[in-house]
């Protein structure tokens, strides 16, 4: 595995501070399916984020899915496998400092993903349109065939509904 100087792992929403009296977003959203520590059924997924070149962003994730996750026999289940490329995809949108959630994905399913086996999520941010964000994902073998992948558009959401749901600081 190739990391750039610039690769660190996302640990943020993997070391919640339940203990702070104002939590940030990370912080609450620590029973995410994808990613948080907290939710016992959860994939807790961890990625690493690559932003050395602010062109092209990416988020790396290795794991390994169990029975738990099954569809065919000896497969992961299809909506896991849309799961696991949504969650990628979101990853982008920190290092891009905004807050944004899926409007619309497309899954190409091109081979079966298998379970009990190393597989490699790879996401990039492709572009941005003014609140619009486009971003790929795919999973792969570490040999770096593709199984699936997934493009997605994600809104970003605006600071002040945010800050009136009291979800983020309002800005001085």
């Amino acid at each position: 595995m190739h990391l750039v100087a610039m690769s660190q792992p996302d640990n943020t929403r993997h070391v919640p501070d339940s203990l702070r009296t104002n939590p940030t977003i990370d912080e609450r959203a620590n029973h995410c399916f994808g990613c948080g520590p907290a939710n016992p059924q959860g994939l807790h997924l961890v990625f690493t984020t690559d932003t050395s070149d602010p062109a092209n962003i990416t988020a790396t994730c290795h794991f390994s899915l169990t029975r738990m996750h099954e569809g065919p026999p000896g497969y992961i289940h299809g909506g896991i496998v849309a799961a696991l490329l949504d969650e990628a995809m979101s990853k982008l949108n920190r290092p891009l400092n905004v807050l944004a959630m899926t409007r619309h994905m497309e899954v190409d399913y091109l081979r079966p993903a298998p379970l009990h086996q190393p597989l490699v999520l790879v996401s990039r941010h492709l572009s941005r349109d003014g609140r619009k964000l486009y971003h790929q994902a795919e999973i792969q073998r570490p040999t770096g065939e593709v199984l699936a992948r997934g493009k997605g558009l994600f809104i970003v959401l605006d600071e002040k509904l945010l800050a009136a749901a009291g979800l983020t600081q309002p800005e001085n």
